[in-house]
């Protein structure tokens, strides 16, 4: 009996020794608010920099023959730019105020990364689609990024300054309370937690449902047998390969494509050993380069062909992964989640993210190297769909960044921080003007930044 006693106040001992309670962390953040009071959250710190400077570091390490792609691209509103240029808002987000608690991030949590896809059951979800920039790092970076993409993709559907004020003060509204009411819940009841198709049905208004139903219709189809319909043909030998279609979707010269098998192999190696004996009822049939995006594009990205013994096929798509534009410049500290490892593998490093920030997640994710870079692999198409802003009426735009607002509470509830935010953002709406005046600031200072990079 002794010894048991023993054994329990070590193990209690060796775990609650960084313990805190809800309490306290929430009374921390309460506390916090005289150090940074959230007022100061709004004000736009601007520093001296070369926004084309700072973009064009990005073009050494793409593809040469695709960077005049990309420009071209971010070059169509500045709202494209915006959507092109993670890096250059890091830089400057590097420099605002916040209050030195961190979480796993996306990282690029604009309005556009968020979107349709299938859950492992089949259902239709609606969650954060993209994971490129994921690591740790300050919880008001998303938060900014978020909340200044709808001043700028409101401004793009030529909403007045009035609505657009309103839209971003709704989308902060929306993560504030999410915050505030996901830390009255359990770590279980948090992680749990999905936004699928008929919850979206059941709280839109009746003037928004004909283009959700839309979308989501049309990301029902996009599955691998519609990829394959509109991107294959059969070669004079009968077999199935990808149509040519440059310089969307072009074929591998020999060096690419032995990489491109060696990287599958190691793709195999990290996924889950039920997709792992899945696949093994597949074979790799052909391979090509496809260009994707916006801030994506000069990447290295394929979609390889798998077909089975009766011929149906699978497409997959393979995605450069590259160090985090948060991790370039976020300076970690004690709050900081240990979600990283030492020399971090890309790849697993947007798939480990991944799967903390959505509800669900893709059950074909995994990750591989090939000539000396780390890329990560998920399914093409499944079930993939966005919604057009530009189709949105007012109601249905603000239901919209709503539900944005919400899916990043969400996601930044899964990291230990959560109770202290919640306890930092007062009841009042304090926060939601703050972070509405800086990305009101913020899109202007995108504005002169496009008109650089255009001119």
């Amino acid at each position: 009996m002794g010894s048991q006693m023993v054994s329990r106040r070590i193990y209690a001992d060796r775990t609650e020794q960084s313990f805190e309670s809800a309490e306290e962390r929430r009374a921390q953040g309460k506390a916090y608010r005289k150090e940074l009071p959230i007022e100061e959250l709004g004000r736009y710190v601007r520093s001296d920099r070369d926004p084309v400077a700072i973009l064009k570091k990005q073009d050494e390490t793409r593809l040469p023959d695709l960077v005049p792609l990309r420009h071209e691209r971010m070059s169509a509103s500045p709202f494209t730019f915006y959507r092109g240029s993670a890096r250059l808002m890091a830089f400057d987000l590097a420099q605002q105020p916040n209050t030195g608690q961190q979480v796993v991030a996306c990282g690029d949590a604009h309005i556009s990364n968020f979107g349709f896809f299938a859950s492992p059951e089949r259902r239709l979800v609606f969650d954060l689609n993209d994971f490129d920039e994921a690591a740790p790092g300050p919880w008001e970076w998303d938060v900014r990024r978020m909340v200044a993409s709808v001043v700028l993709g409101a401004k793009d559907a030529n909403y007045s300054d009035e609505d657009v004020q309103h839209l971003a003060q709704q989308t902060a509204h929306a993560y504030r309370i999410a915050i505030r009411s996901l830390s009255q819940q359990s770590a279980l009841e948090r992680y749990y937690q999905s936004i699928d198709e008929q919850l979206i049905v059941d709280r839109l208004d009746a003037s928004s449902l004909p283009a959700f139903q839309k979308v989501a219709a049309k990301a029902r189809r996009r599955t691998s047998v519609q990829a394959v319909t509109k991107m294959t043909e059969l070669d004079e030998n009968g077999r199935l390969q990808f149509r040519e279609d440059a310089p969307v979707l072009t074929h591998l010269i020999d060096a690419p494509a032995r990489d491109l098998r060696k990287l599958y192999r190691e793709y195999l190696a990290s996924a889950s050993p039920d997709i792992r004996l899945l696949l093994e009822k597949y074979r790799l049939i052909d391979g090509a380069r496809r260009v994707v995006g916006v801030g994506s594009v000069g990447t290295r990205c394929y979609v390889v062909l798998l077909q089975d013994a009766v011929g149906q096929p699978l497409v997959l798509q393979i995605k450069e992964a590259v160090t985090s534009v948060v991790t370039e410049f976020n300076k970690p500290n004690a709050s900081t989640p240990d979600t990283l490892q030492r020399r971090e593998h890309n790849g697993k490093r947007v798939v480990d993210h991944q799967r903390i920030l959505q509800a669900v997640s893709d059950p074909f994710l995994g990750w591989g190297s090939a000539g000396g870079h780390d890329f990560y692999i998920r399914q093409f198409r499944d079930m993939k769909g966005s919604i057009d802003l530009s189709k949105l009426n007012a109601r249905g735009f603000e239901e919209y960044v709503t539900g944005c607002g919400l899916l990043l509470a969400r996601a930044h509830s899964q990291s230990p921080a959560l109770h202290w935010i919640a306890g930092y953002l007062t009841k009042g709406v304090k926060f939601d003007k703050a972070m509405t005046r800086w990305s009101m600031a913020y899109a202007e200072q995108v504005d002169e930044d496009y008109k650089r990079f255009v001119a």
